[in-house]
């Protein structure tokens, strides 16, 4: 009996570029109650709150099945009737629909097609809820829903295939959790989701620009990627994409670009992930370890360990030695040594003997480093760890770097790690960009033996080095990282860039050393398209990064207007947090940030955004101590991002949709690109009217702008579109 009080209704509305989407339920009068009817609540909930998001995805050579349960809650006292909807992917085929009542579980039956726009577009204009804009334009799955008890759950299941697209090797995937995000009254509770990929080509890289997955591969053709979080940052759009390639090494690029504008690209470049013991190239480390005073305790324990397990990684065809240092430098060795059973022994010999005692000068000690290098084919690296400031020898940062650098003539690439927060982060970071490596901080209660451990278990096997890459005729400009590191086993390359001209078949050419020789791979039929919609993360997060980079010029040089200008301009562009834009940051969010650990609103915030906010917050002067290392983790996450990092989400003066970055003005959502006086055409439009529901229809994309409010001001297309 139950199972026939609900009814299916599948909508054929097409809109190209939809993919995947979050469903909500919208209470109605009920019409089903008993009689004389209870008390309604007044007004009716807008939407029910959603406790919780499970999304299962299999994905077998581009056919991919999504299963999605959702649970709602009705907290009111009333027992209520609602519309479901649920914004499908184009041509997707629905496979199976049930609705539980408790634990038991109701499939539905479809009966009608075609009146589903229909349906919502009443709801949409007797509500005149902009929130409810972003769903028109999309294919709609529509059901009834009855009853939904009081104080209870709804528990919702949906599962459905689609077939996915595959351009120049890449293949993308999309689940929209965004959608209805800003018409609910708070965040998703939980969301979890699972993705399997069975590929029968080789799998090559793996990307989310949204979400920060855990990737497991089983050989070169399966892997499991998943995420889980809650609040709004989890709340984002989930975008996956993976790239195919049985060749040695894998290139996926995807572009964006609107009309007369410079384009923007991303280039994910990959190594095959199983390489041979005999494919592993030899390479010459030193290790460079702090032994002053302030390294006494738990500090020298976990140096001592990390720096055998450095040792102990080696393989039989590496060379290396150790480098003590505190007034002065001790080396184990006067020359590199082969890493056989024997000197490794006697490494951990010398490790065993270290003591914490005296000042530091690390000018001397990595100068003496350097000096063990000579001109080779080999990979060649500095593993250097301090807890401090330089307090003996040379103590000024430009004169350490100078030394450093003009003692480094083999090419050798230094990787810091900085232990605890007594030290100059600004000489660290310095050191290691000049000298085309990358440092890390290990902060107190973190542990350092681990992050050393990670990073030899991918130093271990170096893939290709010294890269250059040529784009084949593509102009482009500001791409970063702007010194392309080295690749290793495992690791994925991400490539971040504007390009002025179109090509439709530009040959891409990656050259570097492999062991002891050059080679060059070659990935042909590239596009860089001259008009491309999809992948509208790319301006923001090409924003982010060059963000970071002009940051870290100001931190490490010093302030100079014309860098701080560009990036207050970004910023305010792309709504993204700076100690330059921190006007962007209200008084809710600092309240938010002032509240005690654990309550609802610190438990949304991430990490990720509180170190953008204690960023924003900072003197932009500081370079030391607790106040550096935060700056300089800060601004590397910036100029490294995968994801497009702002505060966006807990701002009530700022929003992003796609590519664009609207700000709240006098009660109007106002397009950053907007300036009074533009001469491009205006159209006006009252929100509700016959007029505004037309435009719609013919330019879809338009509601998810208008979905902010009732009063927007956006360019779309060469014409500013104005809603009052």
């Amino acid at each position: 009996m139950i199972a026939k009080m609900f009814r299916i209704l599948a909508a054929t509305v097409c809109l190209s570029g939809v993919a995947f989407a979050q469903g909500i339920i919208v209470p109605d009068d009920c019409h089903r109650c008993p009689r004389p009817p209870l008390p309604r609540p007044q007004p009716l909930p807008r939407v029910l709150k959603v406790k919780s998001v499970k999304i299962t995805t299999r994905i077998d050579a581009q056919v991919s099945t999504t299963r999605v349960e959702q649970v709602f809650e009705n907290d009111t006292p009333y027992r209520l009737e609602g519309q479901y909807f649920f914004p499908l992917p184009e041509s997707a085929a629905v496979q199976d629909f049930a609705i539980y009542d408790g634990e038991k579980r109701l499939s539905g039956e479809v009966m009608e097609r075609g009146r589903a726009r229909q349906i919502y577009n009443e709801i949409v204009r007797r509500q005149i809820d902009p929130g409810l804009l972003e769903y028109v334009g999309k294919d709609l799955f529509q059901a009834s829903v009855f009853p939904i008890e009081p104080r209870s759950t709804k528990k919702i299941e949906l599962a459905y295939s689609q077939s996915l697209k595959n351009e120049s090797g890449t293949v993308a995937y999309r689940y929209e959790l965004g959608s209805g995000r800003r018409i609910l009254q708070q965040p998703v509770g939980q969301i979890a989701a699972s993705v399997e990929i069975n590929s029968p080509i080789d799998l090559k890289n793996i990307y989310s620009p949204t979400h920060k997955i855990s990737v497991s591969r089983d050989g070169e053709r399966r892997a499991r990627l998943s995420f889980e979080g809650s609040g709004e940052e989890a709340q984002r759009d989930f975008q996956l994409y993976y790239s195919l390639s049985e060749k040695e090494f894998g290139l996926s690029l995807v572009t964006h670009r609107e009309p007369a504008k410079d384009g923007f690209f991303m280039m994910l470049i990959s190594p095959k992930v199983n390489i041979s013991e005999s494919e592993r190239a030899a390479k010459d480390v030193v290790f460079v370890f702090d032994t002053s005073g302030s390294m006494s305790g738990e500090k020298i324990q976990q140096a001592k360990a990390s720096l055998r397990f450095g040792v102990d990684s080696l393989s039989e065809r590496d060379r290396f030695n150790i480098i003590s240092f505190s007034g002065e430098e001790h080396l184990m060795k006067g020359s590199l040594v082969q890493a056989t059973r024997e000197s490794k022994s006697e490494a951990r010999a010398f490790i065993e003997r270290l003591n914490a005692e005296g000042g530091t000068n690390i000018n001397d000690a990595l100068v003496a480093a350097m000096r063990q290098f000579q001109n080779s084919e080999r990979p060649a690296m500095i593993v250097f760890v301090t807890d401090g400031k330089p307090t003996v020898g040379p103590t000024d940062i430009k004169q350490i770097s100078k030394n450093v650098q003009e003692a480094n003539r083999a090419g050798v690439r230094l990787f810091s790690f900085g232990v605890g927060h007594d030290l100059n982060a600004s000489l660290l970071d310095k050191l290691a960009s000049e000298n085309r490596g990358a440092n890390d901080y290990v902060e107190p209660g973190e542990d350092l033996e681990v992050k050393v451990s990670n990073f030899f278990a991918k130093v271990n096997y170096p893939v290709l080095s010294d890269l250059r890459l040529d784009l084949g005729g593509v102009e482009a400009d500001y791409m970063y990282p702007r010194n392309l590191p080295d690749l290793f086993k495992g690791s994925q390359l991400t490539i971040i860039g504007r390009y002025k001209n179109s090509v439709s078949n530009a040959a891409i050419r990656l050259t570097g050393r492999v062991g002891g020789r050059t080679e060059t791979f070659t990935f042909a039929g590239q596009s860089f398209a001259n008009e491309r919609s999809d992948n509208d993360f790319l301006p923001r997060l090409w924003a982010t990064r060059r963000v970071g980079f002009l940051m870290e010029q100001i931190r490490l040089n010093g302030e100079n207007r014309e860098l701080i200008d560009e990036v207050v301009a970004l910023g305010t562009r792309y709504g993204i947090v700076t100690p330059y834009t921190s006007y962007l940051v209200t008084e809710d969010v600092k309240v938010a940030m002032r509240q005690p650990p654990g309550s609802p609103r610190e438990r949304r915030m991430t990490d990720e955004s509180k170190r953008a906010l204690n960023s924003a917050q900072m003197a932009p002067g500081v370079a030391e101590g607790q106040a550096g290392v935060a700056r300089s983790r800060a601004d590397k996450d910036m100029a490294q991002a995968d994801q497009a990092i702002s505060l966006d989400s807990y701002l009530t003066t700022v929003r992003t949709v796609d590519s664009k970055t609207f700000t709240l003005k006098d009660g109007v959502w106002v397009d950053t690109e907007f300036k009074e006086g533009s001469a491009l055409p205006r159209v006006e439009l009252k929100f509700g009217s016959d007029e505004f529901f037309n435009l719609l229809v013919k330019e879809p994309k338009l509601a998810e702008y208008f979905s902010l409010g009732q009063k927007v001001v956006v360019i779309y297309k060469g014409k500013v579109y104005r809603v009052a």
